[in-house]
């Protein structure tokens, strides 16, 4: 069977989109936009059937704060697929996500980026699981009361933290995953030997491949595996290659900078603005074919059951050549049958192995 027809037989999973970091800026996904990677038009376009909603907050805003904007996103996603008329349900487990895909319905899962918004309160992280989280990233780029953070070079805990501990007790009670994305190595062996259910890593590439902390090491990748866990692959382009990385740094650097100045001030920083963004999106990217890459990594370390992808969109700057956003999934399929892939082994990678862990 050709890619494409393929495609539109599969139920298709994106296990981390950022999509309600444009929600709460006022961007509205029930029409086809021009800006960020994703919205239900192009998701209905790329054959994406069901997409986990990143409900993110940074380690650098009080948890008071983190957790109002955890609310809010949540509130802007709920609206979002209520504006929809039907184009798309939220799914609280694998039977409402079949079911949606059955009546031609898109599913949007809930996944929260960064404990932060649970503070130190077990009663927070069960009151956003009854809101629809089904998983939580323990994490992000800072160490918080929950564990440290691969980003920081001064770990708080070197693992995890007792209230951590209490954490991880509590998701498996409560049939949460545990999202290893962006914790420290001595945090994620913390997690293995505590944790007794699945463990997912939502969206990271291999370490193998591109040397990179946000990237999971062979011994990381087959420890997720022991657990019957899914490590979903990052599109993150200086992820999924070390040499375009070296480049890529400085100008998102430049970017970010000349973006926060544009932001206090866009009439007189519109020009270096444009300038930055030119100078970033100009630098040649890796391409859809290293995503697949890092695909066959896992599975030659530990099978076909054990991966999937976690595109990381509409919270990445850039995106590999030649899947630009949601509509463009269809190349992963393709490049996945040209390599060799069976149909049935397609189907578990992009979406059958992630299903599979919230039955």
């Amino acid at each position: 069977m050709k890619g494409k027809d393929l495609h539109k037989k599969l139920f298709v999973l994106d296990s981390h989109c950022d999509t309600p970091i444009r929600l709460l800026a006022g961007y509205d996904i029930n029409i086809r936009g021009e800006e960020g990677h994703f919205d239900f038009i192009r998701m209905e376009e790329g054959g994406l059937n069901a997409a986990f909603f990143a409900i993110y907050t940074p380690n650098t805003i009080e948890p008071d704060t983190a957790t109002r904007r955890a609310l809010q996103m949540i509130a802007r996603t709920y609206d979002a697929v209520e504006a929809s008329n039907g184009k798309a349900a939220v799914a609280l487990d694998a039977q409402d996500a079949r079911d949606n895909f059955e009546s031609g319905v898109l599913s949007v899962f809930l996944g929260m980026e960064n404990g932060l918004p649970i503070q130190k309160d077990l009663s927070l992280l069960r009151l956003f699981y009854d809101m629809g989280v089904r998983y939580m990233t323990l994490t992000h780029a800072g160490n918080n009361e929950i564990c440290d953070s691969c980003a920081t070079k001064e770990k708080r805990w070197n693992g995890l933290s007792p209230f951590g501990e209490e954490v991880v007790k509590e998701m498996n009670r409560l049939g949460m995953l545990i999202d290893v994305s962006h914790i420290s190595d001595d945090s994620f062996k913390d997690i293995i030997k505590l944790s007794k259910g699945p463990v997912v890593a939502t969206h990271s590439c291999c370490r193998a491949i591109a040397n990179h902390p946000r990237n999971l090491t062979d011994d990381m990748i087959k420890d997720i595996a022991s657990t019957g866990g899914v490590v979903q692959i990052n599109f993150y382009p200086p992820f999924l290659d070390s040499e375009y990385a070296e480049k890529f740094w400085p100008l998102c650097d430049a970017f970010e900078e000349a973006e926060k100045r544009w932001k206090e001030d866009p009439v007189k920083y519109i020009d270096e603005y444009e300038q930055a963004k030119r100078e970033m999106f100009a630098l040649k990217r890796p391409s859809y074919k290293q995503v697949v890459d890092h695909i066959d990594h896992v599975v030659k370390l530990v099978g076909v059951q054990h991966v999937g992808i976690g595109t990381d969109f509409d919270g990445i700057e850039v995106a590999p050549e030649g899947v630009e956003s949601v509509d463009k999934l269809v190349v992963i399929t393709e490049e996945l049958l040209e390599r060799g892939y069976s149909e049935d082994s397609v189907k578990l990678i992009l979406g059958e192995n992630f299903l599979r862990l919230l039955e």
